[in-house]
């Protein structure tokens, strides 16, 4: 009895993190019904992760199989629809505007949400002088002032269709302004203006995606666009990196969104870093502290750079260790007595462990007496398989840190660009199936540091933006 009592007691006190493991589902079933909690008393959505929306999808995030959720979701929609209807009765145009987007954010039926905002339209064009807006958009396109504020001629002629969609002279009126606009944008390309042109296109796609001029001069920017963005990554992929960095801002400035640009920008950062780790592992700290302040002025937040920053300083840190005192001849011999060393570690197969008394370990601190040395550097290129095998082996182990151990090993020995970043890849995406491991039993920590570690070995990773939504939906909950 006293056994099983003690047992209980033991069962009591851990009875949470116990149900956490052994139900991964209790995380997700708590959020619904603190969600079903908000939809009753009309909190739908909120920043701090404490509205309805939110929370159901942070219990879709964490258990994606279930459709309580979805359904919770779509209570949600209809909630905000009839938000949207009262707000409106009152007056309160915001109001009306902020339910009427979560309503349609969260696919409530489409039917009513056009009645409800038909019903707004109508509110808010009582409130309008049509005549003023007509004369108001006349004179800002005799001026040339096409877009750009409220006051522009495109603007004033959308508020006024707006308000009366069959108005013929603001719809003549528009046609004219995007007819002069996307003629701009192809001036714009002709000069090599990229930016410019792609804001015009933007613009003029908003007023009017139908427009008969614009499919040609979007064709032309698409195309420009394109030999901009291979461009920039043939120049990453050859070591041009100034010149790549310049061609994504270029991109970035006429899309702040950009994806492909932005991504290839982190690239160029991390670029910049193993270019200062591979320095780092030859001791040359001046060229390795150049390359990581480019990295740092890119993406000085990016965990590919901040690993940069470690691996060079654990290197600084380890030739302060190895560099000895003494004369010329004194070194020469320490680097002969080190190599001696590393063949006798490598035939007894001790290659990157023990720690201090491995191969990898005697030629690293020869490498910091003597890295130019021709016996040193062709030991490194005997080392090199080693660490490749023990990467592979640890990963098919699942071992990750000791795979990112080997995998350091390499950078170390100098392997090529093209094997370093398919390594990285493969690793990067283990971590990131631990991470959705880790994301399905609601342990949003790990899948956090999961992700991190992902995104620090491979920031181009295709599956990391997904991976990313599904944290932030799930962290999205205030605690």
């Amino acid at each position: 009895m006293a056994g099983a009592g003690a047992l209980f007691l033991i069962l009591l006190l851990v009875r949470q993190p116990l149900a956490d493991r052994l139900w991964p589902e209790t995380r997700a079933q708590v959020l619904r019904e603190e969600a079903a909690i908000a939809l009753a008393e009309g909190r739908l959505t909120a920043e701090d992760g404490s509205g309805a929306r939110e929370l159901y999808e942070a219990a879709l995030a964490m258990d994606p199989d279930r459709n309580e959720a979805r359904e919770g979701l779509a209570r949600v929609a209809l909630a905000a629809l009839a938000q949207a209807e009262a707000a409106n009765d009152a007056g309160d145009v915001d109001a009306t505007t902020a339910a009427l987007a979560l309503a349609r954010a969260l696919s409530a039926p489409r039917a009513e949400v056009e009645r409800v905002a038909a019903a707004s339209h109508a509110r808010q064009a009582g409130l309008a002088g049509r005549e003023e807006l007509h004369a108001r958009a006349e004179a800002a396109y005799a001026r040339g002032d096409l877009y750009g504020s409220a006051n522009a001629a495109l603007p004033l002629y959308q508020r006024i269709l707006g308000f009366w969609p069959d108005d013929a002279d603001a719809l003549r009126g528009r046609e004219d302004a995007l007819g002069d606009l996307l003629q701009q944008a192809r001036d714009a390309l002709r000069r090599g203006h990229y930016a410019q042109a792609a804001r015009a296109v933007a613009v003029a796609r908003s007023h009017d995606a139908g427009h008969v001029d614009l499919p040609d001069t979007q064709a032309r920017l698409g195309e420009e666009r394109d030999a901009l963005l291979a461009r920039a990554d043939r120049d990453r992929d050859a070591g041009q990196l100034e010149r790549a960095e310049a061609t994504y801002r270029d991109l970035l400035e006429a899309d702040p969104d950009a994806v492909d640009a932005g991504e290839g920008l982190a690239l160029v950062a991390a670029a910049h870093g193993r270019r200062a780790e591979r320095a780092a592992a030859d001791f040359r700290f001046a060229d390795a502290d150049a390359a990581l302040a480019e990295a740092a002025r890119i993406a000085p937040d990016s965990a590919a750079v901040l690993a940069a920053m470690r691996q060079v300083d654990g290197a600084r840190q380890a030739h302060a260790r190895l560099r000895p005192e003494g004369s010329r001849d004194q070194r020469r011999e320490q680097v002969a007595t080190l190599l001696a060393q590393f063949e006798a570690a490598e035939r007894r197969g001790d290659l990157l462990t023990p720690p201090g008394e491995s191969a990898y370990d005697r030629l690293r601190a020869a490498r910091a007496l003597a890295p130019d040395d021709p016996e040193v550097r062709a030991a490194s290129e005997r080392l090199l398989p080693a660490a490749v095998a023990c990467f592979d082996r640890e990963l098919r182990a699942n071992r990750l840190a000791r795979t990112r151990a080997c995998l350091d090993a390499r950078v170390a020995l100098a392997e090529t660009e093209s094997a370093l970043a398919t390594a990285r890849r493969r690793l990067a995406q283990r971590w990131l199936a631990v991470g959705a491991e880790r994301l399905g039993a609601g342990e949003i920590g790990g899948a956090r540091a999961a992700y991190d570690a992902a995104r620090e070995l491979d920031p181009g990773l295709p599956e990391l933006s997904e991976f990313a939504e599904r944290l932030r939906v799930a962290g999205s909950v205030a605690r």
